[in-house]
């Protein structure tokens, strides 16, 4: 059942679960919580050893014994019992106050457009362990579109596309609720690992997916230039460490498959919207929100495949919960907006 702005109100926390940072929000406070959502576990004792931001150095650096976890994934919390103790660690202490103040506390979550009922269940279930008495779901295209500041109440059509390391969420949205939206299976984790491979292949060069992102200027180059990048990696014969040059047009093909999934899955969306809205969008364009809109270049070339006009969000990352803070504090009070439309 859709939440209403109501309940969204009386909530005192809300919480963003993305497959790459989790991110809270304090009701009167504003952000408290931006931080990775990996968790470092030593196998041996099962003891919690590091979260976030400390946890995700450790990737790739650990012994045998200890292991680094992703709990969530696409915005869906697949290990519930380590999503609870990572979450426990990562804002006990800043809830502590909070919870001494209202016991009774509610806290409201971002959950994906048309996610599952497990789905669902899974995030209850993952906060309400940290002792909130109710928790209320609200979809994450209406949060990221009040996050970046769009009319999403009026009558006018508006597109939102979130960018997460997963999946990329599009949607257009009029009078407050979805009228078409999809979820396509790409996301900025499948661009990193199509650079990667892109080095396996042409360069024999290995390295890990945080070392892809100085090459992700390459989405600056609208042209077929020759521009060059430098990076180092692991040779994959010698096993030795290497740097190779690489040219960013070679790049720039190999991340183009990734991309052409988010194209069609906004062509698809077109498709399905009434020509009225879809004139709408002629002038208004395309919002760009989630952690991979900050992609250098990712707006050029989605208005150059589109013929609409596209803009990233001043602060894409965080748009859904900061959306989801201002429904929560009241700031948003359209007659009709839906938080959990679909």
């Amino acid at each position: 059942m859709p939440v209403s702005l109501e309940q969204l109100r009386r909530c005192s926390v809300a919480v963003d679960l993305g497959a790459c940072r989790t991110r809270v929000y304090l009701k009167g406070t504003g952000l408290i919580v931006d931080e990775p959502s990996v968790a470092a576990v030593n196998t041996r004792t099962g003891a919690l050893l590091a979260v976030g931001e400390l946890a995700e150095r450790m990737t790739g650096r650990t012994p045998e014994h200890i292991r680094v976890v992703r709990p969530v994934s696409g915005g869906t919390v697949v290990d519930i019992d380590m999503a609870q103790r990572m979450l426990r660690q990562l804002i006990g202490n800043k809830l502590r106050k909070a919870w001494r103040r209202r016991p009774t506390l509610r806290i409201a979550a971002c959950t994906p457009h048309d996610s599952e009922p497990l789905t669902q269940r899974a995030a209850v279930e993952t906060l309400s362990a940290l002792g909130a008495r109710r928790v209320e779901l609200a979809d994450t295209l209406i949060c990221a579109a009040v996050g970046c500041g769009l009319p999403v109440e009026h009558p006018e059509a508006t597109m939102m596309v979130v960018c997460g390391a997963a999946t990329t969420q599009v949607a257009v949205l009029s009078l407050g609720s979805i009228v078409a939206a999809e979820t396509i299976q790409v996301g900025g984790n499948s661009i990193d690992h199509a650079v990667v491979e892109h080095l396996r292949t042409e360069h024999e060069l290995m390295l890990p997916n945080p070392a892809v992102r100085p090459l992700h200027l390459v989405l600056h180059a609208a042209d077929d230039s020759t521009e060059r990048a430098e990076v180092h990696g692991r040779d994959v014969t010698t096993g030795l460490a290497r740097s190779v040059v690489v040219e960013t047009a070679g790049v720039r093909r190999a991340i183009s498959t990734p991309l052409t999934g988010v194209l069609d899955g906004i062509r698809g969306v077109l498709r399905r919207c009434p020509p009225d809205l879809v004139a709408d969008l002629s002038d208004r364009g395309i919002m760009l929100a989630g952690g991979s809109a900050l992609l250098p270049g990712l707006d050029t070339m989605l208005s150059q495949a589109t013929g609409m006009p596209a803009r990233t969000a001043e602060r894409p990352d965080t748009a859904a919960v900061r959306g989801l803070g201002a429904m929560m504090e009241g700031k948003v009070q359209p007659m009709h907006l839906d938080p959990l439309a679909g």
